[in-house]
Protein backbone atom coordinates (compact mmCIF):
# COMPACT_ATOMS: atom_id res chain seq x y z
CA UNK A 1 0.00 0.00 0.00
CA UNK A 2 1.10 3.70 -0.89
CA UNK A 3 -0.10 6.64 1.23
CA UNK A 4 -0.41 9.71 -0.32
CA UNK A 5 -2.52 12.79 1.02
CA UNK A 6 -3.57 10.36 3.70
CA UNK A 7 -5.08 8.14 1.10
CA UNK A 8 -4.57 4.48 1.67
CA UNK A 9 -3.62 3.50 -2.36
CA UNK A 10 -3.80 -0.24 -3.57
CA UNK A 11 -0.19 -0.64 -5.77
CA UNK A 12 -2.30 -2.67 -7.69
CA UNK A 13 -3.96 0.95 -8.98
CA UNK A 14 -0.33 1.47 -10.36
CA UNK A 15 1.09 -1.88 -11.65
CA UNK A 16 -2.11 -3.03 -13.16
CA UNK A 17 -3.25 -2.70 -16.45
CA UNK A 18 -6.47 -1.17 -18.03
CA UNK A 19 -8.19 0.62 -20.66
CA UNK A 20 -11.94 -0.18 -21.25
CA UNK A 21 -12.75 -1.58 -24.37
CA UNK A 22 -16.59 -0.88 -24.54
CA UNK A 23 -16.69 -2.93 -27.92
CA UNK A 24 -16.34 -5.97 -26.18
CA UNK A 25 -17.89 -5.71 -23.10
CA UNK A 26 -20.93 -3.22 -24.45
CA UNK A 27 -20.21 -0.97 -20.80
CA UNK A 28 -21.23 -4.43 -18.80
CA UNK A 29 -20.35 -2.36 -15.67
CA UNK A 30 -23.37 -0.47 -15.48
CA UNK A 31 -26.00 -3.45 -16.25
CA UNK A 32 -24.46 -6.08 -14.22
CA UNK A 33 -23.47 -6.35 -10.86
CA UNK A 34 -24.96 -6.17 -6.59
CA UNK A 35 -26.08 -2.25 -6.15
CA UNK A 36 -25.77 0.56 -8.18
CA UNK A 37 -22.96 3.31 -8.51
CA UNK A 38 -22.21 4.90 -4.98
CA UNK A 39 -23.15 8.47 -4.88
CA UNK A 40 -22.68 10.88 -2.20
CA UNK A 41 -25.35 13.35 -0.97
CA UNK A 42 -23.83 16.25 -3.20
CA UNK A 43 -23.76 13.92 -6.08
CA UNK A 44 -27.69 13.32 -5.40
CA UNK A 45 -28.48 16.80 -4.90
CA UNK A 46 -26.78 17.89 -8.04
CA UNK A 47 -28.61 14.59 -10.37
CA UNK A 48 -31.91 15.80 -8.91
CA UNK A 49 -31.61 19.58 -9.45
CA UNK A 50 -30.82 18.69 -12.91
CA UNK A 51 -33.17 15.43 -13.38
CA UNK A 52 -35.71 17.07 -15.79
CA UNK A 53 -32.95 17.63 -18.47
CA UNK A 54 -31.17 14.13 -17.48
CA UNK A 55 -34.93 12.87 -18.47
CA UNK A 56 -34.14 13.90 -22.27
CA UNK A 57 -31.24 11.02 -22.10
CA UNK A 58 -33.16 8.13 -20.73
CA UNK A 59 -35.02 5.67 -21.92
CA UNK A 60 -39.20 5.74 -20.87
CA UNK A 61 -38.66 2.82 -18.53
CA UNK A 62 -36.12 4.58 -16.35
CA UNK A 63 -37.63 7.48 -16.35
CA UNK A 64 -40.85 5.95 -14.90
CA UNK A 65 -39.03 4.22 -12.68
CA UNK A 66 -36.99 7.41 -11.09
CA UNK A 67 -40.73 9.61 -10.91
CA UNK A 68 -42.03 6.07 -8.98
CA UNK A 69 -39.47 6.22 -6.02
CA UNK A 70 -39.18 9.86 -6.50
CA UNK A 71 -35.30 10.05 -6.60
CA UNK A 72 -32.93 7.94 -8.58
CA UNK A 73 -31.59 6.37 -5.47
CA UNK A 74 -31.37 3.39 -3.40
CA UNK A 75 -29.78 2.82 -0.24
CA UNK A 76 -28.15 -0.75 -0.26
CA UNK A 77 -27.87 -2.31 3.02
CA UNK A 78 -25.43 -5.28 2.68
CA UNK A 79 -22.34 -2.43 1.22
CA UNK A 80 -23.89 0.66 3.67
CA UNK A 81 -24.18 3.06 0.72
CA UNK A 82 -26.26 4.98 -0.90
CA UNK A 83 -26.01 4.41 -4.89
CA UNK A 84 -28.30 5.11 -7.88
CA UNK A 85 -31.37 2.96 -8.28
CA UNK A 86 -31.18 -0.69 -10.29
CA UNK A 87 -34.16 -1.94 -12.38
CA UNK A 88 -35.24 -5.84 -11.72
CA UNK A 89 -32.61 -6.73 -14.44
CA UNK A 90 -29.79 -5.06 -12.73
CA UNK A 91 -29.16 -1.85 -15.39
CA UNK A 92 -28.98 1.62 -13.69
CA UNK A 93 -31.85 3.50 -14.30
CA UNK A 94 -29.56 6.47 -15.37
CA UNK A 95 -28.17 4.05 -18.31
CA UNK A 96 -29.05 4.23 -22.21
CA UNK A 97 -27.87 2.95 -24.72
CA UNK A 98 -25.78 4.13 -27.93
CA UNK A 99 -26.15 3.38 -31.31
CA UNK A 100 -23.68 0.68 -31.24
CA UNK A 101 -25.68 -1.06 -28.55
CA UNK A 102 -23.04 0.41 -26.16
CA UNK A 103 -24.83 1.23 -22.41
CA UNK A 104 -23.34 4.57 -21.73
CA UNK A 105 -24.29 7.42 -19.19
CA UNK A 106 -27.39 9.62 -19.89
CA UNK A 107 -25.90 11.63 -17.11
CA UNK A 108 -23.06 11.88 -18.36
CA UNK A 109 -24.43 12.09 -22.31
CA UNK A 110 -26.18 15.35 -21.05
CA UNK A 111 -23.30 16.45 -19.77
CA UNK A 112 -21.08 16.21 -22.84
CA UNK A 113 -24.33 17.86 -24.56
CA UNK A 114 -23.29 20.92 -23.12
CA UNK A 115 -26.44 20.95 -20.63
CA UNK A 116 -25.41 20.31 -17.20
CA UNK A 117 -22.35 20.86 -15.51
CA UNK A 118 -22.36 17.56 -13.07
CA UNK A 119 -20.41 14.71 -15.85
CA UNK A 120 -21.29 11.52 -13.67
CA UNK A 121 -21.06 9.99 -10.28
CA UNK A 122 -17.16 10.36 -8.81
CA UNK A 123 -17.80 6.43 -8.23
CA UNK A 124 -18.29 5.66 -11.77
CA UNK A 125 -15.49 8.09 -13.35
CA UNK A 126 -12.71 6.18 -11.11
CA UNK A 127 -14.41 2.85 -11.85
CA UNK A 128 -12.40 -0.02 -11.45
CA UNK A 129 -11.14 2.45 -8.62
CA UNK A 130 -13.33 1.79 -5.35
CA UNK A 131 -13.21 4.14 -2.94
CA UNK A 132 -13.82 2.80 0.78
CA UNK A 133 -14.49 5.45 3.53
CA UNK A 134 -14.98 5.59 7.10
CA UNK A 135 -16.07 9.61 7.92
CA UNK A 136 -15.42 9.05 11.58
CA UNK A 137 -12.20 7.99 11.87
CA UNK A 138 -10.91 10.16 8.51
CA UNK A 139 -10.45 7.10 6.75
CA UNK A 140 -10.11 6.74 2.88
CA UNK A 141 -8.66 3.40 1.23
CA UNK A 142 -8.59 3.10 -3.12
CA UNK A 143 -8.28 -0.37 -4.38
CA UNK A 144 -8.73 -2.04 -7.54
CA UNK A 145 -12.03 -3.69 -8.31
CA UNK A 146 -11.43 -7.34 -9.72
CA UNK A 147 -14.27 -8.19 -12.63
CA UNK A 148 -14.37 -10.90 -15.14
CA UNK A 149 -16.35 -8.87 -16.80
CA UNK A 150 -13.96 -6.28 -17.32
CA UNK A 151 -11.40 -9.14 -19.00
CA UNK A 152 -11.13 -7.12 -22.11
CA UNK A 153 -10.10 -4.35 -20.60
CA UNK A 154 -7.10 -5.86 -18.50
CA UNK A 155 -6.18 -7.39 -21.95
CA UNK A 156 -6.25 -3.59 -24.07
CA UNK A 157 -4.36 -2.27 -21.01
CA UNK A 158 -1.70 -4.44 -21.36
CA UNK A 159 -1.41 -4.24 -24.82
CA UNK A 160 -1.19 -0.41 -24.96
CA UNK A 161 0.38 -0.47 -21.26
CA UNK A 162 -1.28 1.87 -19.93
CA UNK A 163 -1.87 1.55 -15.99
CA UNK A 164 -4.44 1.79 -14.40
CA UNK A 165 -4.15 5.08 -12.61
CA UNK A 166 -3.44 6.83 -15.63
CA UNK A 167 -6.26 5.42 -17.52
CA UNK A 168 -8.45 7.01 -14.81
CA UNK A 169 -6.19 9.96 -14.75
CA UNK A 170 -9.10 13.05 -15.94
CA UNK A 171 -11.36 11.30 -12.71
CA UNK A 172 -8.48 11.27 -10.40
CA UNK A 173 -8.15 15.19 -11.04
CA UNK A 174 -11.27 15.92 -10.97
CA UNK A 175 -11.85 13.89 -7.11
CA UNK A 176 -8.71 15.18 -5.61
CA UNK A 177 -6.89 17.72 -8.24
CA UNK A 178 -3.98 17.86 -10.10
CA UNK A 179 -1.38 18.16 -7.08
CA UNK A 180 -2.53 14.62 -5.60
CA UNK A 181 -2.19 13.19 -9.37
CA UNK A 182 1.64 14.41 -9.43
CA UNK A 183 2.05 12.87 -6.03
CA UNK A 184 0.12 9.40 -7.77
CA UNK A 185 2.56 9.70 -10.50
CA UNK A 186 5.73 10.73 -8.65
CA UNK A 187 4.78 7.59 -6.54
CA UNK A 188 4.69 5.55 -9.32
CA UNK A 189 7.67 6.15 -11.01
CA UNK A 190 9.52 5.38 -7.69
CA UNK A 191 7.95 2.37 -7.39
CA UNK A 192 8.88 1.04 -10.63
CA UNK A 193 12.28 2.21 -10.39
CA UNK A 194 12.77 0.36 -7.17
CA UNK A 195 11.58 -3.09 -8.63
Amino acid sequence: MLVIQDILISEEIIEEKFHCDLTACKGACCTEGDYGAPVDAKEMEYIHQYIDIIFSNLPERSVAKIKEDGTGFTYYKKPKVWGTSCHDDGACVFLTTNELGISVCGIEKTWYEGKIPFQKPISCHLYPIRVSKNDIVGFEAWNYDRWDICAAACTKGKKEKVPLYRFVKDAVIRYKGQDFYDELEAAAKHLGESK
